[in-house]
């Protein structure tokens, strides 16, 4: 017997091992199909009804009792928010000692055979480790993307700038099935359509088996499933009225769509083809003043000025996806996306006449100047990927899995800065144009194993590769003459390798997970401007662990408590690693720091959830949050080459800047206000405070240090409330709100926006008309509007108020071809959309 022969005896009897007695099985919804993680079966003796053990279910809604004796027994599964199922009369014996149940399917409610019990569908589930929402329970995103539905749940916020928060922080990571996506979160949830969504799990201390960086948990997205072989066909055609409000801009707004999907299913083989083309352009105005004192020349300036500032959003790709499952051990999946995206931000903005400088402290004007700035910045993304997966499942119930991604971006777009004269604009002052060529090449690796030695427990383990290459040329011009000092090269080579281990189970009433993650990162980040021949070299790497643990103890079958810790870490983009200053428009350097390090986060949290009668629940989560290393976008005075000040520009920095501590509550509640009037209502606060410090270095040798300290308490809320007037009609009203927020240097304004929703579907249901009434104002409120505001003492002040679009109309059509649920799944972007 040769060595290969002993190794693979070796291995076998490894993988087998386990395969005493059992019986096992799968959970997964009645309605659509899909795998309830974390349900519970539990093993009676038929005999007496003693309880023998219980399990619970994995992320794919399998279970495995093993090490059964022989015997008759019965198991119940349950779920909360489900009806429990009991299974009579398993026996196991020496002739049969595998038991497959096969999948078994629990119900919302109560709902038993030829009698139906119409009940509405539960916004939010609970587990573990993660909140589960019903997309289909916030109408007023039909049409939309990803955005419009996760700005409900209660953990998240979105300001005027549209960047999104987790329990206020910006960053988090985004997965799409599962799968991770590292991109720019805001890209990647715009490019999704809405009607495409399943369900979004809200994980906001993630386990050790989930890769560490995001400082806000986990977002996943889960596409819509079948559950029927077939063919599924679903078109949505989305329009919008035309703007009551143009807000005098130059183009008026565009907002149209269509997104298809074609998903073939068979019992083996799963074909998805999907494609979307999206215009979603945003108008509105800028409203903003400037304030700077320069103290050696013993000068101040005044900058007031108002315009418009407008986006055009196009966006459109291709997606394709097969899945092969020849038989029941054995699953393969290849996936390609492609596509494009074009922002453009426009902001013609005049700087009036009362632009005035003049000695600190005194009214005499040295002299007044009055300019128009144009101000244009298209932002551009192409982006080209596919990945790999395979699945083994062993006879012993253990899994392993790999998966391979390669990606390709190309990103870029230039900036046009135009100051001329006004109001005749025939006289130019200045032009200036930078544009950046950055494309970037990334590839990641898993490979996974479960299996279950042990009856109260199952043991997962992985290895995972990553490497990201993101290189730029940036190139600065001003009247047509390139400016050595602004044109530069930058190179980013990050490579992170990282293992886990992870038992979870349950044992009595107590479900629990616990695991450890070491990962080890390499940095390498190079920058030089045109000028230079030598670059500068930065090197940065670590070697640390990421604990994670989660429990959950059921006080009786309505009533739970969990507690969980895990440990994060926020990795930075590129472009704030870009010491080199970037024209963002008139009043604005933008620019990042090459020595800029990774944020590390302790995230604790302690919830009860509790159901009450007629399918109400409420739910608290307590949360502590912990950053060293913030990164904070601090602004400072600019300089001129020389080392003077510049009269009316800031620079724009992203810099660590110390450590932050958040102490949270978030509450919710699903309740019927009535027999047809169902509402939802989710609420977050918490204290955020920031300390630390800022040392900024200008290439001159030119320091100033500033000190950081902030403190605010924040509150948000978002209302979700649905009336249906038939089983095929119904009217719903939404609110977002978040109130004034603290910055490192300032304040943000309260934000809010009011939206309804009125849906109907037509041709027993296969047509779903959707209209949609956006940012609700009417002339009497500020909906849709907030201003940002920073300041150092005795140096400058700054606010803008942004005022963007309200009281849009928009209709949403979608038509399903047949009757077949939907099973595509698709591939997004995991590097380069986190860099547009």
């Amino acid at each position: 017997m040769d060595f290969k022969t002993i190794l693979s005896v070796l291995i076998l009897l490894l993988l087998f091992s386990n395969s005493s007695a059992q019986i096992k099985g799968k959970i997964q919804e009645s309605a659509d199909q899909y795998p309830l993680e974390y349900a519970t079966v539990a093993l009676y003796n038929q005999l007496d009804n003693s309880l023998i053990t219980g399990v619970i279910t994995n992320e794919e809604g399998a279970f495995a009792i093993s090490e059964t004796k022989n015997g008759i027994y019965y198991i119940e599964a349950s779920f909360v928010g489900y009806a429990t199922i009991t299974i009579r009369n398993i026996e196991i014996s020496k002739i049969k000692p595998q038991i497959d149940l096969g999948v078994i399917e629990l119900v919302l409610g109560n709902q038993l055979n030829e009698v139906v019990v119409k009940s509405d569908r539960q916004t939010v589930v609970h587990k573990i480790d993660r909140q589960v929402f019903d997309s289909k329970n916030f109408q007023s995103s039909q049409g939309g993307n990803v955005v419009d539905v996760i700005k409900n749940l209660p953990s998240v916020t979105i300001d005027g700038q549209g960047e999104i928060s987790v329990r206020g922080s910006k960053g988090f990571t985004v997965l799409l099935n599962g799968k991770p996506t590292q991109g720019d979160v805001s890209a990647i949830l715009a490019q999704l359509p809405a009607n495409a969504i399943e369900k979004v799990e809200l994980i906001t201390a993630p386990s050790a088996k989930y890769d560490p960086e995001g400082k806000g948990g986990i977002i996943n997205i889960l596409t819509k499933k079948g559950a029927t072989d077939g063919i599924f066909t679903q078109i949505n055609l989305r329009g919008g009225f035309p703007s009551i409000q143009p807000y005098n801009t130059q183009v008026p707004a565009q907002r149209y769509g269509i997104d298809a999907i074609i998903n073939n299913k068979t019992e083996k083989w799963n074909i998805s083809f999907g494609t979307s083309y999206q215009r979603n352009d945003k108008t509105g105005r800028r409203e903003g003043d400037v304030f700077i004192i320069d103290e050696a020349e013993n000068k101040q300036t005044f900058l007031p000025s108002d315009g418009e500032r407008s986006f055009d959003d196009v966006s459109y790709n291709g997606r394709f996806n097969v899945a092969f499952t020849p038989n029941t051990s054995d699953e393969f999946s290849l996936g390609v996306f492609a596509g494009k995206h074009t922002v453009d931000r426009l902001a013609d903005i005049t700087y009036f006449d009362n632009h005035a400088i003049s000695p600190i402290g005194s009214a005499n004007r040295l002299y007044t100047f009055q300019y128009y700035n144009h101000n244009l910045r298209t932002r551009k993304g192409d982006f080209a990927l596919g990945n790999f997966d395979y699945t083994h499942h062993f006879i012993n119930d253990s899994r392993i899995s790999s998966s391979f991604l390669y990606e390709y971006t190309f990103l870029g777009g230039p900036t046009y800065n135009d100051n001329v004269d006004t109001p005749a604009y025939g006289i130019v002052y200045q032009q200036e144009y930078n544009t950046n060529d950055n494309p970037l090449h990334g590839v990641r690796y898993n490979l996974d194993y479960a299996w279950k030695p042990f009856s109260f427990g199952t043991i997962e383990t992985g290895y995972q590769f990553r490497q990201l290459k993101h290189s730029g040329e940036f190139v600065y011009e001003r009247d047509a003459v390139i400016v050595p000092e602004f044109s530069s090269d930058i190179e980013l080579k990050r490579t992170i390798h990282s293992a886990y281990a992870q038992l979870t189970g349950k044992k009595n009433k107590v479900d629990y997970a616990t695991g450890l993650r070491v990962e080890s990162m390499d940095r390498v980040y190079t920058e030089a401007l045109k000028s230079e021949t030598i670059p500068n070299v930065y090197n940065y790497d670590f070697v640390k662990l990421f604990p994670s643990a989660s429990l959950q103890f059921t006080i009786d079958e309505d009533t739970k408590l969990k507690a969980a810790y895990s440990k994060r870490v926020e990795r930075t983009t590129t472009l704030k690693m870009n010491s080199f200053a970037e024209r963002e428009h008139s009043e604005v350097f933008e620019q990042g720091d090459n020595r800029l390090l990774p944020e590390f986060i302790d995230l604790v949290e302690l919830g009860i959830t509790k159901n009450l009668n007629g399918g109400n629940s409420i739910f608290a989560t307590a949360y502590y949050r912990h950053v060293d290393n913030v990164i904070n976008r601090v602004n400072t005075l600019a300089y001129e080459t020389n080392g003077s000040v510049n009269d009316s520009i800031l620079n724009r920095v992203y810099s660590n800047v110390g450590k932050s501590n958040t102490y949270g509550l978030e509450i919710g509640t699903q309740f019927k206000a009535a027999k047809n009037w169902s509402n939802f209502i989710g609420a977050n606060i918490y204290n955020n405070a920031i300390d630390g410090l800022f040392v900024f270095r200008h290439r001159d040798g030119i320091e100033r240090v500033y000190d950081v300290h902030s403190s605010a308490t924040i509150y948000s809320f978002n209302i979700n409330s649905t009336y249906s007037f038939w089983t095929n009609t119904s009217l719903q009203f939404t609110f977002n709100y978040l109130s004034q927020t603290n910055t490192a240097q300032g304040k943000d304004s309260e934000f809010y926006t009011p939206n309804l929703t009125f849906k109907k579907s037509f041709l027993d249901g296969r047509l779903v008309g959707t209209l949609l009434w956006q940012n609700i104002d009417m002339g009497l409120l500020k909906a849709n509007e907030q201003r940002i505001t920073t300041w150092r003492a005795n140096e400058f002040y700054t606010t803008t108020n942004y005022v963007y679009e309200v009281d849009m109309i928009t209709l949403n059509l979608s038509y399903t071809f047949n009757k077949a649920k939907n099973k595509s799944k698709f591939i997004d972007s995991e590097f380069g959309k986190r860099e547009f």
